[in-house]
């Protein structure tokens, strides 16, 4: 069903450690189990890390139009790590990451966790992250589609709160080599609001995290999505690419497929799992601080050189949390709904990324 660990399927890892040696700063503090993943996987090879990054970082000067306000060695190695090592498309999504920003400036104008639209969206859980990592090592992210209060958050803002949770967590190597899973729960999500998903802010959204952002996939999940949220298939298939296709899945209410692809003690109660209820505020928590809904500045400084120092009293005061909307999707251990084979296809992959 998974491996729960990798060493089964890394049988070479004991010679593997006699090569740590080897290993740059770029590798530290790295387990030698993804350390063996990065090399099976992702054809990353300490001997040549140096000279793979210099490769990349050499490639810049043919995009006199780009400004590359970030070319340090960790930085560009996790473009390298989201491309398999191939040069060329590492400095193709590199390239893309800072023209995306170019394009869309006003997205990242005080690009941090204090800014009041960011800060609204974090409140509200958006996103959500699971403290614990699936079997696979790889990081969970949650989105509650209903908690969307369209009078609240615009979805530039929640797009951009779900940027900058990446920004951080991607800092993590691990997480460069493992990636992450998305789950969206779209119970209780109306057709007025999805009627607010126009094309051009799919196309947003998809730009910037599909084409233009250093991260490894592993699965976006839809649980208890109504028909029109199928129907936005048709909207974003244009924008899409093959090889995400396969990595979209349409669950329905049949919570089991879901737990076939991640395990049910990874998952809180919302998605069947045994975990306990998310805590909405727990990310919230992680970058503001304890005392996140009180109004005091936070100071988190971002990588980003294109932050403009920017604060209104009056948006703070509306980051106040407010009562939010429970998934619907809550479901006792061993109540799952159990299907014939080849009764449900929501399991099938919806989208594609060409």
């Amino acid at each position: 069903m998974g491996r729960v660990s990798l060493l089964p399927r890394y049988q070479k890892l004991s010679t593997w450690k006699g090569d740590l040696a080897k290993m740059t700063h770029l590798q530290a503090g790295l387990s030698p189990e993804t350390i063996e993943k990065a090399r099976l996987e992702l054809n990353e090879n300490p001997d040549v890390l140096h000279q793979d990054i210099q490769q990349v970082r050499d490639m810049i000067i043919t995009r006199p139009d780009i400004g590359f306000l970030r070319t340090d060695d960790a930085f560009i190695l996790r473009f390298l790590r989201a491309r398999k090592f191939h040069q060329v498309d590492a400095f193709r999504l590199l390239a893309q990451y800072f023209q995306y920003r170019q394009l869309n400036l006003d997205m990242f104008k005080n690009f941090k966790a204090d800014d009041p639209g960011i800060k609204r969206a974090l409140i509200d859980g958006f996103p959500g992250v699971l403290e614990n990592r699936d079997h696979y090592g790889r990081k969970i992210l949650l989105l509650f589609a209903a908690n969307w209060d369209q009078s609240r958050n615009s979805f530039t803002d929640i797009l951009r709160a779900i940027l900058l949770s990446l920004e951080v967590l991607i800092e993590d190597p691990e997480l460069q080599i493992n990636g992450f899973i998305l789950i969206i729960d779209w119970s209780n999500f109306s057709f007025k609001q999805a009627s607010k998903l126009t094309p051009s802010i799919l196309k947003l959204a998809i730009e910037g995290l599909q084409d233009s952002f250093p991260a490894r996939f592993g699965g976006v999940h839809f649980v208890n999505q109504p028909w029109y949220i199928h129907a936005l298939y048709t909207l974003i298939k244009p924008f899409l690419k093959d090889k995400t296709r396969k990595r979209i899945f349409l669950h329905g209410n049949n919570l089991n497929s879901l737990h076939q692809l991640i395990h049910p003690e990874f998952l809180p109660s919302e998605f069947g799992g045994t975990l306990p209820p998310y805590d909405m505020g727990t990310w919230a928590r992680t970058l503001l601080g304890p005392d996140y809904s009180d109004e005091n500045d936070y100071t988190h400084t971002s990588y980003n050189a294109m932050h403009v120092k920017h604060t209104s009293s009056n948006l703070e005061r509306e980051c106040s949390p407010k009562p939010m909307k429970r998934s619907q999707s809550v479901v006792e251990a061993g109540t799952l709904k159990h299907e014939e084979k080849g009764e449900n296809d929501n399991t099938q992959p919806l989208l594609a990324l060409d």
